[in-house]
């Protein structure tokens, strides 16, 4: 069943009721600095603001001279204007940093922002040092500035529609919940996630850890395996497995970094006693193929196969982010959301 066929009901997020997360909402497009331009969703969460009518981009910064160099002659960055870090923080005029950074660069950075009084948007994951995550994020909620990191299935349309099955009851009890993140790294990449014990799962696993923290909460416990199993010659822990324990749910990430297709395998499901979703592939295009022992809303008894339209990474993001700052409404995934989901990382990753 196409899409066009099969107009699955809209996740709406909750009411956002109370006093607003801070002083004044932001009027007309949010000025916003772009800080590093190296990571692989880059460009991608450039062209996302720049093609919405909330943002108005000012300025770029690269703090390391020779990436500097290659981006200014990159398309991407036409027309931008080039800032130092210290313009950037400095300028009062921006509201909004969005810091596309390393793993070991996004403490220092979050920060620096959060320091200057400016809204941030982090990409992930944001660091393994526990602590310091939970520093950021205290103090950007003393100083009432939103924190958002950048995880890319909050928005995607299928896992979306399978928690919003299981958070309806469709599902029956959620027994497991299940998903991968798979990859096929060079050497290059193989050497950035080797820094980290956790080495492919830490580095990727976020995202499915994001959704499944996002519908059970805390895990009481979690078992987890960071083997190097491939022929490669380093010191990556390059296959990976953790176990999720909830009150009456497991859950079960896996994760490779030498699968051959790996970007068409990835996958998250939810196991249920009355239904089950299986998101499968995430992308190319994205199909959902679903069960439910009776009829639930607009899903029919019985095997269901369903094909989605392509599902566009980043605007969802920074349209949540958008209408939370505008309207002084906090973000539907809060500063304790982005505190469990990162503890629970750090602990499928060995890190605590």
């Amino acid at each position: 069943m196409h899409r066009r066929k099969f107009m699955m009901a809209a996740v709406a997020a909750p009411a956002l009721a109370g006093a607003p997360a801070w002083a004044s909402q932001i009027q007309g497009r949010i000025r916003t600095g772009l800080w590093g331009t190296e990571h692989s969703h880059t460009t991608g969460k450039l062209k996302a603001m720049q093609d919405s009518p909330d943002y108005e981009v000012v300025g770029v910064a690269e703090s390391d001279a020779a990436q500097r160099a290659k981006a200014e002659k990159a398309t991407a960055f036409a027309g931008l204007r080039w800032m130092s870090e210290q313009q950037m923080l400095g300028d009062p005029s921006i509201q909004l940093i969005v810091a596309q950074c390393s793993v070991w660069d996004a403490l220092s950075m979050g920060h620096k922002v959060i320091d200057a009084g400016k809204h941030l948007h982090l990409e992930k994951p944001p660091g393994n040092d526990w602590k310091s995550f939970q520093d950021l994020i205290n103090k950007a909620r003393a100083k009432k500035l939103l924190v958002q990191t950048g995880y890319v299935w909050r928005h995607h349309e299928g896992v979306n529609a399978a928690l919003d099955a299981a958070r309806k009851g469709w599902l029956g009890d959620i027994l497991q919940v299940r998903g991968t993140m798979n990859a096929d790294r060079d050497a290059p990449q193989r050497a950035v996630e080797a820094k980290y014990k956790g080495g492919g799962l830490f580095e990727l696993g976020g995202h499915v850890v994001d959704r499944m923290v996002d519908l059970l909460g805390r895990p009481k416990e979690v078992k987890t395996w960071l083997r190097h199993h491939s022929s490669v010659n380093d010191n990556l822990n390059d296959n990976g497995m953790a176990v999720f324990e909830f009150d009456r749910t497991l859950a079960v990430l896996s994760q490779t970094t030498n699968q051959a297709g790996a970007g068409d395998h990835r996958s998250f499901e939810i196991i249920g006693s009355d239904g089950t979703f299986i998101l499968w592939p995430e992308a190319n295009p994205p199909r959902m193929r679903v069960y439910m022992r009776k009829p639930q809303g607009n899903f029919k008894a019985g095997w269901q196969d369903i094909t989605l339209p392509p599902q566009p990474r980043f605007v969802g993001d920074f349209k949540e982010l958008a209408r939370a700052l505008k309207s002084g409404q906090p973000l539907r995934l809060s500063y304790d959301h982005e505190l469990t989901l990162h503890e629970t990382l750090l602990r499928a990753a060995g890190e605590i």
